[in-house]
């Protein structure tokens, strides 16, 4: 029983996918290896992704990639990402292909050529759909 409870009182990271809007839109979720926030900035109209792993470091590497899996299967990459030491980001002005990998799958694996991190994107359609609408408000009515 005392292992039950000090399981239950050991803080756990949060496993869900989540959406905030202030002070910008943003995705999250933490896994047990790493990190993924989505954010968009309406002023000068950018998306990032970072990815921060625990525990290591990302290789210097020329390229980046996500490959999403479980239903609408799609791979995309760039060489325009910034490593520093464990954090990995790429930031852009459009975000279609990230946000509807999110979106309509199942897993996500974001990879370098040295290095690959899995994400389930269980429960992730919802605080998708909740960013895409605060990265495109409806216009207000007069």
């Amino acid at each position: 029983m005392r292992c039950l409870v000090l399981f239950l009182l050991f803080p756990i990271p949060a496993l869900a996918w989540e959406f905030s809007p202030d002070p910008i839109c943003t995705l999250f979720h933490q896994s047990p290896s790493a990190q993924i926030t989505v954010t968009f900035d309406p002023e000068p109209s950018q998306f990032q992704l970072v990815i921060i792993l625990n525990g290591r470091n990302w290789d210097p590497a020329p390229s980046f990639g996500m490959s999403f899996e479980g239903g609408q299967a799609l791979t995309i990459g760039t060489d325009r990402h910034l490593i520093q030491g464990n954090t990995l980001s790429v930031s852009d002005s459009g975000f279609g292909n990230v946000l509807n990998g999110l979106e309509l799958n199942q897993k996500v694996t974001a990879f370098s050529p040295s290095l690959g991190v899995v994400f389930s994107l269980a429960g992730a359609m919802e605080p998708v759909k909740h960013f895409r609408a605060c990265t495109n408000p409806a216009p207000a009515l007069s």
